[in-house]
């Protein structure tokens, strides 16, 4: 499928390298238009606002605001009519189904799913360094380092649509392995249900840590092959199918709860 219309957002915001990465390599696909955030906006999940700002920038345009902010802002008064949002390169994996509401590149591509159009999320895994005690905000990402990102992103916004993809998955959460001497398999998988956080308390301040990531750095961890986790961790490149509303199946026990409200 050729001359695709694609609207590029993230959460890392419209000038970090991840962002470049794909959109320079998206340019080779089709038609590219950055509606993203004008800062940093990690972990905001789907955060909305009434009003932002947008300023025209080299790429697009530039957004005060949150992914999903930018997502209803590029396809209702931006960029209407996309074919495709794509929402990434994100600095660092989202893994797991405790991340899909955390995650601000991942709830871009759920905003575009509520409005019927297919999405992809694309994150880069970058290796937990117990040693490193620098916060994560310091440490950087070179433009090389988003290749394998930017090579299945390319590879998934070319074809997706026309082989049907979209029929039987809303967006696709894609996280990419760090560039190695061949190209890296892709793994269909389903979210992970690791879930290992923590907190402690100390001089009146609360401190929340996920250790998943340690247990990533050990190996230390129990997800079974087709898992997104794990895929990743072998060297693979995740691909999750997934779909945007939080539903679930006929629940006798509950309609039975509701048939005897308001007894005591």
């Amino acid at each position: 499928m050729s001359d695709l219309e694609i609207l590029l957002t993230n959460d890392d915001g419209i000038d970090s390298p991840g962002f470049r990465a794909i959109y320079d390599a998206l340019a080779d696909v089709g038609n590219v238009t950055a509606v993203a955030p004008a800062t940093d906006q990690s972990a905001v999940g789907r955060s909305i606002s009434n009003d932002v700002e947008v300023d025209e920038h080299e790429l697009g345009y530039a957004v005060h605001g949150t992914p999903s902010d930018c997502v209803v802002a590029g396809l209702q008064a931006l960029f209407p009519d996309p074919d495709i949002v794509v929402s990434g390169c994100n600095r660092g994996a989202n893994l797991g189904h405790y991340v899909l509401g955390r995650s601000g590149t991942v709830s871009a591509a759920v905003e575009a799913a509520f409005f019927g159009v297919p999405a992809i999320a694309v994150s880069l895994y970058v290796p937990f360094d117990p040693e490193d005690d620098r916060p994560w905000s310091e440490i950087s990402v070179p433009l090389e380092d988003y290749d394998e990102a930017a090579r299945v992103t390319t590879y998934l916004t070319r074809h997706a649509l026309g082989a049907g993809v979209f029929k039987q998955a809303d967006y696709l959460n894609v996280n990419a392995p760090l560039p190695s001497e061949e190209p890296a398999e892709i793994a269909v998988t389903q979210p992970s249900h690791l879930y290992d956080m923590d907190a402690t308390v100390e001089s009146g301040t609360v401190s929340l840590h996920d250790r998943v990531w340690e247990r990533m750095a050990t190996g230390d961890i129990p997800d079974p092959e087709g898992t997104d986790r794990r895929a990743v961790v072998d060297g693979q490149v995740s691909v999750s199918p997934l779909t945007a509303p939080h539903t679930t199946k006929h629940h006798e026990s509950l309609d039975a709860l509701a048939q005897t409200y308001p007894q005591n």
